[in-house]
């Protein structure tokens, strides 16, 4: 599996909310494209002092996208790539 480490900010233009009501991207777009996720991933929640930041591994079917979420209202970093 190839991984590509990008660590740039995406815009996320769709949510999804699991059983929780704990929010996770659906879409997102990233250098003019639209990638569309379909499930809600794997995530863990990293604290650091008073920041708390979510890693999510989510899949288009046919990649791994890892995203970061800074957790205080939308943004998004996309980490990583792996097909």
């Amino acid at each position: 599996m190839n991984r590509v480490t990008i660590n740039e900010q995406v815009a996320v233009t769709q949510l999804g909310f699991k059983k929780n009501l704990s929010a996770y991207p659906r879409r997102m777009e990233f250098q003019g494209k639209v990638y569309d996720f379909i499930d809600s991933g794997l995530s863990c929640l990293i604290r650091m002092g008073d920041r708390a930041s979510e890693i999510i591994t989510i899949s288009d079917g046919s990649s791994l996208y890892r995203l970061r979420s800074d957790n205080h209202g939308g943004n998004w970093t996309l980490l990583s790539i792996a097909s």
